[in-house]
């Protein structure tokens, strides 16, 4: 099943104050929901571990995280892959794009993702809405987190 999902949020912090922190593991850890583990590997991406409900569905995803395009302060494109065991897989990407507006930053974002097994069984609506609300609390996580 594919999904795709695009937003913006405003953020009160400068470009490469945005930037930064989107590269840093342990900020990336503490606003992803779920996550239990993130670190840094040597080809420069992420080694992760999050814990996921979706619906009915409970799972432990593993999986790894890879940056490209990379263009600082500008975005960069990252993409990952986890297996959740009996729940299925997730594999997807998302365009990440920081521009200076308002005194502040403008962070986009375009997710293209698809996922299997079990999860693919609950229907798009409820995985649309539960990777949009997965997406709310990262967003509303990495504003507080930038703001300081």
């Amino acid at each position: 099943m594919a999904m795709t999902m695009n937003g913006e949020v405003q953020l009160a912090a400068p470009r490469e104050a945005v930037w930064a922190k989107l590269n840093d593991p342990e900020v990336l850890k503490a606003c992803i929901p779920g996550c239990e583990e993130l670190e840094r590997t040597e080809d420069g991406g992420f080694r992760a571990t999050a814990k996921m409900k979706v619906g009915p569905v409970s799972a432990r995803f593993k999986g790894k995280v890879t940056l490209s395009d990379l263009d600082p302060p500008n975005g960069y494109k990252i993409s990952g892959e986890g297996e959740g065991g009996v729940a299925g897989f997730a594999k997807g990407g998302a365009v990440v794009k920081l521009a200076e507006k308002d005194g502040g930053t403008l962070l986009s974002y375009d997710v293209e993702a698809q996922i299997g097994g079990k999860l693919a069984q609950l229907g798009q609506r409820l995985i649309n809405g539960a990777a949009k609300k997965l997406a709310d609390e990262f967003f509303a996580n990495f504003a507080k987190a930038v703001q300081g």
